[in-house]
């Protein structure tokens, strides 16, 4: 596939991976867009850094269950296991036509 079709695919679900790249077991998935409430992104949301957790508490904080809306991203399963998040494609990944759906 080309890499207009691997992001089709990604965009339904799948996982995509070249097979001109090095690393065993790498591929690329989209997280998709979510909201989540103040209250659970102050008070449960591991994954942000607490000066943003401050920021909604101080300019949400008298409305708990009003909605913030996250946006879909490209992540990367890494050849070590890692997840990296927000992957980028370079100008060979968008120019190659190995791309493949793991399954």
């Amino acid at each position: 596939m080309n890499f207009g079709q691997a992001i089709e695919a990604v965009k339904n679900g799948k996982l995509v991976a070249r097979q001109g790249w090095n690393g065993k077991g790498m591929f690329i998935f989209m997280r998709p867009a979510c909201e989540l409430d103040t209250e659970t992104v102050v008070n449960k949301v591991q994954s942000l850094p607490d000066s943003f957790k401050k920021w909604v508490a101080g300019h949400h904080g008298d409305a708990p269950t009003e909605k913030i809306k996250f946006g879909s991203y490209l992540c990367m399963k890494a050849a070590d296991g890692s997840v990296v998040n927000g992957w980028l494609a370079s100008q060979t990944d968008m120019l190659s036509e190995d791309w493949t759906v793991v399954e």
